[in-house]
This record gives structure tokens, sequence and C-alpha cells, in this order.
């Protein structure tokens, strides 16, 4: 099948492109959006076919590009497929085509997005068609190395309600909670929040632990909500609160969290997470919604002494992630041994859900960033994308942006990790080949 060769320097028949140039000039690409019920599967390839070569021809058509539709408008079925029909653009602007619609995000998905975006960047021979040699786009100097993510709203989704959380746990402890003070707890909470926050910034730092910040918030908050408690009731309350928002009942990992993160892996790239919280986050409630295998290193506000959008947040990140990318100590010698390259700022992208936090903050610390709209908010993500940030729906968005924008990805250090095929460890834990 076409989609099967088109990146291994095939060549096309005269004939075969002919036949599909008499398919531009039909009626064929009149509407602005075609929704196309396909009955069978081979149908379904032989669509995707067609506009595989029509990304890749400037002489069939060159203003083609395909866009899941997912988010957008509903499928009658599986085997409908959405395809968005552009103004002509020069064949250099247009992105290469993206995956289908999937119900499931596997790391599949994203392997799958990544052949079609990087395989000609990832080429540096000709590529042939038509009887004819085309040079094939030069590599991209530009670089991933490693991506940071912020943790709430962009891999981790908070759930139910603070009033719910709170109340419930107060009910449980024999405390009467009115449905009138379960509404304000929230305000209340927020409220409690800042002034613990204004009083013992970064979660307290190295001056309390993070519990005993919490406990104090806690207890603010309940004392602004009016509720009559005694000291030990107090404390059963806050116990109850604290072990709920260490469980699956506060968190839950967003459905490609984890699939984006084995596909970084895969790609040589260093994962990490630059956050306002305490080290809870990195020692307990990512490791159990399982988001802590393919993650190596945690930078937090309350470990830092910094908060994000500050710089000293983003380059404590830098110090943390570099080790990561090739461990100097475990090198071996001789003519085997590697060279690590230093890990710099516009090698990194941060990935985050607030503008000034993670797209201002990550930038002025010379970042790549985009910023994730995971719920919708047009008037706000609008607001993002007139700010200068971009602004997508999901991971699988920005996997297609480092395509369009043909980053190469991963280090291409020579580690130690592998040398004469032994995997070394390290205090670090195991060492994973890096890609080169």
């Amino acid at each position: 099948r076409p989609s099967q060769l088109l990146f291994k320097q095939y060549t096309i028949s005269p004939d075969f492109l002919s036949f599909f140039i008499s398919l531009k000039k039909t009626s064929f690409f009149t509407n602005s959006y075609l929704d196309m019920p396909l009955p069978s599967s081979n149908s379904f390839h032989f669509v995707v076919d067609f506009l595989l070569l029509c990304c890749l021809s400037r002489e069939v058509c060159p203003f083609i590009a395909i866009s899941p539709r997912s988010r957008h408008s509903s499928f009658i079925s599986e085997n409908m497929f959405a395809s968005r029909i552009l103004s002509p653009t020069p064949m250099s602007k247009v992105p290469l085509p993206t995956v289908p619609h999937l119900k499931r995000v596997t790391a599949k998905t994203f392997q799958h997005v990544t052949q079609l975006h990087f395989s000609t960047t990832n080429n540096y021979e000709n590529s042939r068609y038509n009887g004819t040699t085309a040079t094939a786009t030069p590599p991209s100097k530009k670089r991933i190395r490693v991506i940071s993510c912020d943790v709430t709203g962009t891999l981790v989704s908070f759930l139910g309600r603070i009033e719910d959380h709170y109340g419930n746990a107060a009910r449980t402890c024999g405390i009467e909670i009115t449905p009138q003070e379960q509404r304000n707890m929230s305000r209340c909470f927020n409220q409690a929040y800042r002034e613990t926050s204004a009083s013992h910034p970064c979660f307290g730092n190295s001056k309390i632990s993070s519990k005993e910040w919490w406990r104090r918030c806690v207890k603010r908050s309940f004392d602004l909500l009016g509720t009559n408690m005694t000291d030990s009731e107090h404390e059963r309350v806050f116990q109850r609160v604290y072990s709920t928002f260490g469980s699956h009942a506060a968190y839950g990992a967003f459905p490609d969290a984890i699939p984006f993160l084995k596909w970084a892996h895969r790609r040589g790239i260093s994962c990490g997470v630059i956050s306002n919280a305490d080290e809870r986050y990195g020692d307990s409630i990512l490791p159990m919604l399982g988001l802590g295998d393919d993650m190596q290193f945690f930078c937090f506000s309350k470990n830092v002494g910094f908060e994000k959008p500050h710089k000293k947040i983003f380059e404590a990140a830098i110090s943390e992630a570099e080790p990561w990318l090739c461990l100097e100590k475990w090198m071996g010698t001789g003519s085997q041994a590697g060279e690590r390259t230093p890990l710099k700022p516009e090698e990194i992208l941060h990935i985050g859900n607030d503008f000034k936090k993670d797209y201002v903050g990550a930038k002025e610390a010379g970042f790549h960033a985009v910023l994730l709209d995971r719920y919708d908010e047009k008037e706000l993500a609008d607001s993002w994308r007139e700010g200068g940030a971009p602004v997508f729906k999901d991971l699988i968005d920005v996997v297609e942006y480092l395509g369009r924008e043909q980053f190469e990805l991963g280090s291409r250090d020579r580690c130690g990790a592998y040398l004469n095929g032994n995997e070394i460890s390290s205090k670090y834990g195991p060492i994973r080949k890096v890609y080169e």
C-alpha cells in the first residue's frame, strides 16, 4: 500500500499519479469539510493512502491536511474519517497527516503519529517519486532532549470538589456541616490557602514539613467556616482530609498521560515535573497513578524554595534533568568513553496549563513552552493564544506540534549505559539507552 511504501523511497509510477491528478479535478474537494462514512477497512485505507499522497506531492494537491475531529464533532462510527481542506499553502508549511480518531489512547497512538511526522526529517537520503529525485527536507537544528510537565491540569486531573471532600471528612468524624456551610467551604479553603502560603511560602520549604503546612491550612479553613471543633476533632478531620488527597478519590491520570511518557522514553527524551507543590506528588501520588516509572526528575517548589514563574525553579529543573541524559561517571574509558553535552534551556519543552506560571515563566527561562486547555475553556485559551502561547487540547496534539515544527528528539550523547551490550545501574536507578 502507498502508506506503507511512501516513506521508503519507492518510485510511484506516472500513471498512478495521473489517476490522483484526475481526482483532484473532480468535485471531491468542493466542500470545506468532508465527513465520509466508510463501509469497509479497505476503503478507509484507500482514503488514507490518497490523502498521504496529496500531502506529499505538489503536483497532486499541495493544500491538503488531515485533522482529527475527536474533540470537535461526534463520530457516527469507527469508520468515520474527517479531513480539513485548507486554502492553498506552500508545501513546506503544510503539516504531515495526523492519526485518525482513536477511542483508546495508547503508546501506539503516539508511535503512529511520530512515524508520519518525523519520517522525512529523520531521513537524510533522497526520496523519489514520479521518476524524478526530490531532496528530503534537511533536518532541523532544534532539538528537544527533556520534557518537563506541570502536574494538576496537565498530567493529572483533580477529581470531585473541595467542599465535598472536606464536608465528607468532617461528617465522617461526627462534625455537623450544614448545606450552606458546605457551599461556603471552597471560598474558605481558598482564603486559608492564600494565608498559609503567605505565612509559610513554598509549603514551608525547610522550616516546617508539608504535612504540618496542610494541617494548618485545613484547620484555618474550618475556622473561617465557623465550625466549632476541639483540637482532637481538628486532628481527626485533618487526617481524614490528608488521606483523601493522597488517594484515587481526589486524583486521576488523564488517559493520554502514561502513553505520552512512554512515547517520550522510547524517543530518548528525559521527562519530569516542575510543579508548585509539595514532595508528596513525587513520593506517592504520581506513582499511585502509574506516572512514576517513566519520569526521571521531580522539581517541586517545596524543595527548591521558589515557585513558578520564578526563574530559579526552572534552573533547578535543568540541574535535576541533566544527569539523566548521560551519567558521566558511568561512561567507560578510552575510545569508548562518551561525552555529555550540557543541557541547554532551549533543549527543554515545558507543558503546563497556566499562562503566567507555565508559559511566561518557562519562556523567560529560555525553555520552549506550550499550554493545554484540558477543560475546553475557550475564552481563557483564546487569551493564551493572544499572548503568543501555543495551546492544545491534549498531549497527542503536542506530539503533532513537535512534528510540524520539525524538532529533533532525544539526546545525541554517547552514553556508557550500554557499553559492550551490558546495562549499567547507578544510584539514580537503571540507565536507559539514549537514542542518538
